[in-house]
């Protein structure tokens, strides 16, 4: 079976105070997230608070490239096929995320990705993942 990556509409990201330098990197070309500035752990997803030790967090460049560690093509969710995954980093986090222009039945676990920025509906550029 074939399943080649199609184009499909994406809804406008949410944007609040908290995560609009996060937007406005992706809109960049950039990908970051936060890391604490108490533990100094790095997260996913990013917000104000680390989620392991409640400390403050400051904004960081990622190098936006990985490994797929889990994929799923989807076919049945709309009228357009997608794969969804989850990505971890080469900062060693890990992120759920689009992959995008290529074929989808020949993404394998273990293979490398690199972000990419798609277009949603109002604009904004949303990072998803194509294969390095």
């Amino acid at each position: 079976m074939s399943t080649p990556y199609q184009e499909r509409p994406l809804a406008a990201p949410l944007l609040d105070a908290a995560t609009a330098p996060f937007w406005q990197a992706a809109g960049e070309g950039r990908l970051t997230t936060r890391r604490c500035t108490g533990c100094g752990k790095l997260h996913w997803y990013p917000r104000p608070v680390c989620p392991f030790c409640q400390g403050n967090t400051q904004w960081e460049a990622l190098a936006g490239e990985g490994t797929i560690y889990s994929v799923s093509v989807t076919r049945k969710a709309g009228p357009i096929p997608y794969a969804i995954a989850y990505v971890t980093l080469d900062e060693d986090i890990t992120v759920l995320t689009n992959i995008v222009d290529c074929e989808l039945d020949g993404l394998r676990i273990g293979q490398r990705v690199r972000v990419c920025f798609k277009p949603a509906q109002n604009g904004a550029s949303i990072p998803m993942f194509t294969p390095a």
